[in-house]
């Protein structure tokens, strides 16, 4: 039976010199043990450190000694309440991999523990097979709390400067990904409060996060993955303050924030939901909104796994406030949905002599051949069958994939997928803010990478940045973001191809300080290559299309990824279908970002920058 192996740090007691204690830290450790025993009984393996025992040395020695005993199918938690601190990144490394421009420590009792460490030894408890997750509850950036009570952050003391190599991420090996889940009070930039909240016994002091994140956990359903689990505690804290937003890493979807924190770490579903229903302060709400093409109205709705549906009310930039129709979801749960209607219309698609064969779906609607309908869509799909083939065209005749086969109701499935998808992509790359100022914010550099300190390079006449073979040789280029606005902002870059996929490996998505870089793949190489299927000879291209969205807040980013059409129907390594139903709705959007009563947040812009890869 799985083991679930637990270091809890709390510290309210810091030295004299520092003049911030705490309240609460003590208070957040004791619940997140009786948490964990409540849902794992007997199964819990808990090492608590507490105020002076909690030293940097002592927490190191208990992820390695305690957690590195968890095995296949066990569970690792590091759990730390306290203060966090930052300093400035100095060296070429730190660069690199901070955006920012700051680099982040948790404060343990004798000083700080940077976070590359710290994300190092998580990673190495994680080499035994374990499920290993971290939670903490502390700032990680300036700030203060705006009442009387503190904000879990400090500033450093000028002792507390690493060594360089000390905040560097371990490049030893050649795993590049963490193996390990972070779930964070709040951003880069923000403080992590604690209140007087509401207990059994009368008001007793907690870090908001924990205590969001314990009640989560407790009324979590088996199976609950870590991305609904901070979805359900990221609400709670929007219930309890304002300025503090939890967050997720990594966010990939597919990966490990979509596997339950217990029950051996098991994938829940290779296709995580895209969106997620969840009570925020303003009531039930689902995390999508403008920046993913939803503009409300009558008709959009979204239904839940268990079959329940809500309409949409007021839509802003990342999220949709929306109301439960014939049931009443459980306070504080959260619930997978999809979109199963859409207020804006579908995409036109022709038929000739495939009546019959277009699916049900709220992305796909029967236009006939000649009518004023064709002429008006923005995006038109033609589909012929001739001779047990269809093809699927441009408006021009020019076709989008391969013929396909046309023989059985297998065939016919995958017709219909082909259009979903197609659609899908064209949603993704059409995405558009209009006139947002955000949108010449943060500017998308591209250079080769065996000159990339020299200048970027610039698109030719048609508009493309193009990089060629050397013989056999692949191109290699180095991209990177460059924030030129006046504050930090969150930016996710997503690449598309011209087999119709979209990932965002790049960039996932991260804010970017004024002035400063974020580096694609933490600045390594990007290989650009033809696919397996076009051979390497003078006249072959390839096509890519870097989406750039840009934002003041994160954004849900699992729509942004689609597995590529392959001609004989396999798809990518981790295939995630083009979603039937309309998961992302991204022509016309609305230009209006700016949420009712704000004067500020909630904006966001995009731009496009599209590459070929040539053969000479």
């Amino acid at each position: 039976m799985e083991t679930v192996y637990a270091l809890l740090v709390g510290i309210n007691e810091y030295r004299a010199e520092t003049r911030a204690d705490l309240r609460g830290c003590l208070n957040d450790v004791a619940a997140a043990g009786a948490a964990l025993e409540a849902v794992a009984p007997g199964r819990v393996r808990a090492r608590v450190l507490t105020d002076g025992a909690a030293t940097a040395a002592a927490v190191q020695e208990g992820i390695v000694g305690h957690l590195g005993q968890a095995g296949p199918g066990d569970t690792a938690l590091f759990w730390f309440s306290g203060h966090g601190t930052e300093y400035p990144a100095q060296t070429p490394e730190e660069l690199l991999i901070e955006p920012t421009g700051r680099c982040q420590a948790l404060v343990c009792a004798d000083g700080p523990l940077p976070d590359k460490r710290l994300g190092v030894l998580l990673d190495g408890a994680a080499a035994g097979g374990a499920r290993v997750v971290a939670v903490l509850d502390s700032c990680f950036s300036g700030g203060s709390s705006r009442d009387d009570w503190p904000s879990r952050m400090l500033l450093p003391l000028p002792s507390w400067r690493p060594e360089p190599s000390a905040g560097t991420r371990d490049t030893s090996g050649p795993a590049r990904m963490t193996a390990h889940v972070l779930l964070a009070a709040s951003r880069s930039n923000q403080p992590a409060f604690e209140r007087p909240l509401e207990g059994p016994d009368g008001p007793v002091v907690h870090g908001v996060f924990s205590y969001a994140l314990t009640r989560a956990l407790r009324a979590a359903a088996p199976g609950t993955t870590l991305r609904q689990l901070l979805a359900q505690a990221e609400a709670g804290v929007r219930r309890l303050v304002n300025g503090q937003q939890p967050v997720l890493f990594p966010v990939q979807p597919g990966g490990p924030a979509d596997r339950p924190l217990l029950e051996g770490g098991a994938l829940r579903s290779a296709e995580p939901s895209p969106y997620l229903l969840r009570e925020g302060p303003d009531g039930w709400e689902v995390d999508c909104g403008r920046v993913h093409g939803l503009t409300g109205g009558p008709g959009t709705e979204f239904k839940a796994a268990g079959g329940g549906l809500v309409r949409a009310g007021a839509v802003r930039a990342d999220r949709t406030l929306v109301v439960p129709d014939g049931w009443t979801p459980n306070p504080g749960s959260v619930h997978a949905v999809s979109v199963s209607a859409l207020a804006l219309p579908p995409a036109a698609v022709v038929l000739d002599g495939a009546e019959g064969l277009l699916p049900a779906s709220p992305l796909l609607h029967e236009v006939a051949a000649g009518s004023p309908e064709e002429a008006s869509a923005g995006l038109l799909l033609r589909v012929e069958v001739r001779g047990g083939r269809a093809r699927v065209l441009r408006r021009d005749g020019s076709p989008y994939v391969p013929p396909l086969p046309l023989a059985t109701d297998a065939d016919a499935a995958r017709l219909g997928d082909c259009l979903t998808r197609l659609v899908h992509w064209h949603r993704i790359r059409g995405l558009d803010a209009g006139l947002s100022p955000l949108s010449s914010h943060v500017k998308v550099e591209v250079r080769p990478w065996e000159d990339r300190e020299g200048e970027p390079l610039r698109t030719d006449g048609n508009g493309e940045i193009v990089v060629s073979y050397e013989g056999s040789r692949e191109p290699r280029i180095a991209v990177r973001l460059h924030n030129t606005g006046p504050r930090p902002l969150w930016c996710v870059l997503v690449n598309l191809d011209d087999r119709f996929g979209a990932d965002t490996l790049l960039f996932p998505g991260e804010f970017i300080g004024s002035g400063m870089y974020g580096h694609a793949l933490d600045g390594e190489a990007v290989q650009m290559s033809l696919p397996a299927s076009r051979p390497v000879r003078p006249g072959a291209s390839a096509r890519d299309w870097l989406k750039l969205v840009v934002a003041e807040n994160e954004l849900n980013t699992v729509p942004f990824r689609l597995s590529r059409w392959e001609p004989g129907g396999v798809g990518t390594r981790t295939p995630l279908r083009a979603p039937a139903d309309g998961l992302l709705r991204l022509t016309d959007p609305d230009r209006i970002m700016r949420p009712a009563g704000s004067s500020a947040s909630g904006r966001w812009g995009a731009s496009t920058l599209a590459l070929r890869t040539v053969v000479p």
